[in-house]
């Protein structure tokens, strides 16, 4: 590692307690409540013993001395009731802060959504992206380092804070209380003996929490040798039990998930590296620091009790002030510590704030971009090239065509030929590296971003459903008109399956939330995509291979219906099977990232040099091969 990379890696106290603060408004701003119920509680918590103490010295001082029984009932019944108050407010503020607590994941993960859905999508593409949300679930998962960190540590913080502040008021008099003259004693009134004894008191107090804080840098150290093994771990205790992924997981659990486990589980064995610290100077570092402790205890009974053997207070006050400079000595401690666990929870908020800052590039556009009810759109490529972020290679380049409103547009081409990058940039998921995509002769680019999303549909090969009712997939939305949710299942074919539904559109998908969940065949889940499609009402309406894993004769009569449904809007076609697309009668045909044909099916099939003509006979060939040609050539016409 250089020293650079050494010098970023430390965090000065003053950066530290900066990036913290930002990390405490977020929270705020998220969700005040979440560090307020923490706050209170901590603030009863922390003084509450010290009213106790107080009060329990008064009555062992009075039971010592003059006994007065109305004296003694005030104050017995003084802690009494401030015993019972402070219970009861204990209790309530923490059922409050519980409930908060309970919420931290959901806001955590609030917070990195919103992010999420504000980034460019080339940004969500890029592999750094993935790293920073891969290590900020890492370091959440593994300690609930990062912003989780900040939550749990205000109560505790502001509970050593108020220790304190509550110690320091019950100690000072332990200092200002005089030894009675002509006592041998009297050397403990010397303000230089005082002045001795409490800077020893705090030496030991400061040394403590600084040798566990720089124990547990060892932690922020070990983060990053098992980094690859905690996104193992994540990968298999999360994603490994998805519904999607049962059939692999049963069928090759053996191979797949034990054997790799224990390749894997070495850093959590007895001999890994954290075991090795712990046993080394990381362990010496924490029985070092609890030893010193134990000496300011030791130093703090034998200063009170001298005190006290000279006559400087009764023998109530000795239990208020072993108590309290015990209480005083172990605040500072904790204080300095959770401070030092702050400070090492910076470089963990680092990397959260790096994906948080993560800038968009992308302009947003002002002009609006209106659904307008003539439908009149036209969409030009003018020698438009792109490549991704992580690759030197164009995926497309100088693609050049124009297509109009109302037409019936197929892209075809093999795997890997660019088709998909194609609608990204039609839908402006990215923008043109070089060239520029016009709409009705104005850049896209300059259109409001949000606006032009919304002129398109598009049912993506690797589409999703969500775990909640069928008409909110449908709108893709908490609320939703029935009547056209409804309507648009009956277009794709949907309406018999959709009359068994008990609970019509209320039905909820899958069992993730609901145990009357229903689950859904193949075929259903891409005809709720393509009723989702046309709910949106959109005038271009786009399938991106959604059908791929149809049979060409089943994908070739999805396309068809959604011809005929899509009306007068615009329809874009992608698919790798050239016949699926026929009935289309203009065809763009992409290969290694250039527009290399176009025209109707027939006026490609009979250029024998083309690549349509090529691709074309190799599929026929392969079918052929499997006896199904009479059957797609029935289905599509030939």
């Amino acid at each position: 590692m250089s020293k650079n990379k050494k010098k970023d890696d430390k965090f000065s106290f003053g950066k530290a307690m900066k990036i913290t603060l930002r990390g405490y408004g977020i929270w705020w701003k998220v969700n005040p409540k979440i560090l307020l119920s923490p706050l209170f509680c901590a603030v009863v918590d922390g003084l509450s013993p010290y009213v106790g103490i107080y009060l329990s010295a008064r009555i062992i001082n009075e039971l010592a001395g003059t006994r007065d029984a109305h004296t003694l009932t005030i104050l017995v019944l003084a802690a009494l009731i401030s015993a019972a108050v402070l219970t009861m407010s204990s209790v309530g503020l923490h059922r409050w802060q519980n409930c908060q607590d309970r919420s931290w994941w959901y806001l955590h993960e609030k917070i990195i959504s919103d992010k999420l859905l504000s980034l460019d999508f080339d940004k969500i593409d890029d592999p750094h992206t993935h790293d920073l949300l891969s290590r900020i679930t890492q370091n959440v998962q593994s300690v609930g380092w990062g912003l989780p960190k900040l939550i749990w540590s205000l109560g505790p913080i502001v509970k050593t804070v108020m220790t304190v502040i509550g110690a320091i008021t019950l100690t000072i008099s332990l200092f200002t209380l005089s030894v009675p003259a002509g006592n041998r004693l009297t050397i403990l009134n010397n303000p230089l003996f005082i002045a001795l004894i409490i800077a020893v008191m705090l030496v030991i107090t400061f040394i403590a929490p600084v040798l566990s804080n720089k124990a547990g840098i060892y932690w922020y150290k070990y983060t990053e040798t098992i980094k690859t093994g905690d996104r193992f771990f994540g990968f298999f205790m999360g994603r490994m039990s998805e519904h999607s992924r049962s059939l692999d997981v049963r069928m090759y659990r053996q191979d797949i998930f034990t054997q790799s486990v224990s390749a894997k589980q070495d850093y959590v064995q007895p001999d890994s590296l954290i075991a090795k610290w712990a046993k080394g100077r990381m362990g010496g570092l924490y029985a070092l620091s609890g030893a010193v402790t134990q000496i300011f205890t030791g130093a703090a009974y034998i200063f009170v009790c001298l005190k006290a053997l000279g006559g400087a207070f009764g023998i109530g006050s000795i239990t208020q002030y072993i108590a309290s400079i015990t209480a005083l000595s172990g605040g500072i401690s904790a204080l300095i510590s959770n401070i030092g666990d702050l400070r090492n929870n910076a470089p963990f908020l680092k990397t959260t704030f790096e994906f948080l800052d993560i800038p968009n590039a992308m302009y947003q556009g002002s002009l609006t971009t209106e659904k307008r009810s003539d439908k009149k759109y036209e969409i030009e490529f003018r020698n438009v090239g792109f490549k991704y972020l992580s690759s030197e290679d164009y995926a497309l380049r100088n693609v050049s065509l124009k297509f109009n409103i109302g037409q019936r547009l197929a892209v075809v081409g093999q795997n890997g030929s660019g088709k998909t990058t194609f609608i990204k940039l039609l839908c402006r998921l990215y923008d043109p590296t070089e060239g520029e995509i016009l709409l009705n002769g104005i850049d896209i680019r300059k259109y409001d971003y949000l606006q032009y999303m919304d002129i398109f549909s598009v049912v993506f090969q690797d589409f999703k459903l969500l775990s909640f009712s069928l008409g909110q997939n449908i709108a893709a939305a908490a609320k939703y008109n029935s009547g056209k949710a409804a309507d648009c299942l009956i277009k794709v074919g949907f309406g018999e399956r959709l009359r068994t539904m008990s609970k019509s559109l209320e039905t909820c998908l899958y069992k993730d939330f609901e145990e009357d969940g229903v689950e859904i065949s193949g075929g259903e889940v891409q005809k709720i995509a393509l009723a989702r499609a046309l709910y949106k009402d959109a005038p271009f309406i786009i399938l991106d291979e959604p059908t791929a894993a149809l049979d060409p004769i089943a994908e070739f009569e999805v396309y068809s219906k959604m011809d005929e449904i899509a009306g007068d809007k615009t329809a874009v076609f992608i698919s790798h099977r050239l016949s699926s697309c026929r009935f289309c009668q203009d065809i763009a045909v992409f290969h290694e990232g250039k527009l290399i044909q176009r025209g109707s099916h027939d006026a490609l099939i009979s250029d024998e040099n083309g690549k349509y003509h090529e691709l074309w006979n190799a599929q026929a060939q392969y079918y052929q091969e499997n006896n199904e040609t009479d059957n797609i050539n029935a289905a599509i016409g030939i």
